[in-house]
């Protein structure tokens, strides 16, 4: 691949060849009986998932699988498209149409007149102002819009509760400083402890959900993105427990038959080994 030089109409020509091969998958005479058995709520789960392999790949710094991944997301931009063509509610054009216009929009310093030279965290302030602008117009009618408005409720929970935060922030409603974060986090906690001596499992449900929600606020505070943080310990995990398997394999012992202190004896050896 020639790196600089213009690909625009190739990729405009591999653009047009997705879009047909998606209408031939849904063609109701021609097409693939499983494409044509889905409908927006059975894809969805695919799209979110579509995102996270891309963010794997980047993770992982493999860009041939970066080059895969963000394929396959493309791939269900133009099956919803599709759909929604098939519906009668609006096309793949439109939805191209529409992130040109919003890009155009939100970046008057660059396609407008506007060019008066903001750094980054100016136009950072500058973007909220015009998304916060875009959500009041959006809002329907009967609904007072609220500082809250387009945080999508299908992104994963940790997700959610950072950007709800985040919104929140801006109006004021925010710690100033960490060490409160803190006592919350130990008030949380005791009330975690309270109920489960309760033994009501919704409350304990509830406040484990408080527990996490204050977590999210720290990891905020401390600049810390918690869906980063979370994956990274997720993976530390992984590597670690299948270190300890194979390090009781090396010893020809069973693992499922070690009891909990056996089991940490060899956890403890993989950290030490990690740090050597």
């Amino acid at each position: 691949m020639a790196i600089g030089k213009d690909r625009t109409p190739e990729a405009a020509a591999a653009f047009r060849e997705l879009a047909q091969i998606m209408a031939r998958l849904r063609d109701p005479v021609a097409g693939c009986p499983w494409d044509l058995e889905q409908d927006f709520a059975t894809i969805a789960p695919y799209t979110i998932e579509e995102a996270y392999e891309v963010a794997d790949a980047i993770e992982r710094g493999d860009m041939g699988e970066l080059r895969d991944e963000l394929g396959d997301l493309l791939f269900q931009v133009m099956f919803h498209s599709r759909m929604a063509e098939e519906a009668g509610a609006f096309a793949l054009a439109d939805v191209v149409a529409a992130i040109n216009d919003k890009m155009l929009r939100r970046h008057p310093h660059v396609f407008g007149e506007d060019r008066d030279g903001r750094s980054a965290d100016e136009q950072t302030v500058a973007w909220e102002t015009l998304k916060a602008a875009e959500r009041a117009k959006k809002s329907a009618a009967n609904v007072a819009p609220s500082a809250l408005d387009g945080v999508a409720r299908a992104l994963p929970a940790l997700l959610r509760a950072e950007k709800l935060q985040k919104r929140a922030a801006r109006t004021g409603f925010d710690w100033t400083e960490t060490p409160p974060i803190f006592d919350k986090l130990e008030e949380e906690i005791a009330e975690v402890k309270e109920a489960m001596a309760s033994g009501d499992a919704d409350a304990v449900e509830d406040e484990v959900g408080d527990l996490l929600f204050v977590v999210a606020n720290l990891a905020r505070r401390l600049s810390v993105d918690p869906e980063q943080a979370l994956r990274k310990a997720n993976a530390k995990f992984e590597r670690r427990f299948r270190a300890m398997e194979s390090e009781a394999a090396r010893d020809a012992v069973d693992f499922l038959s070690l009891s909990l202190d056996e089991q940490e004896a060899y956890w403890q050896r993989v950290k030490r080994a990690e740090r050597a």
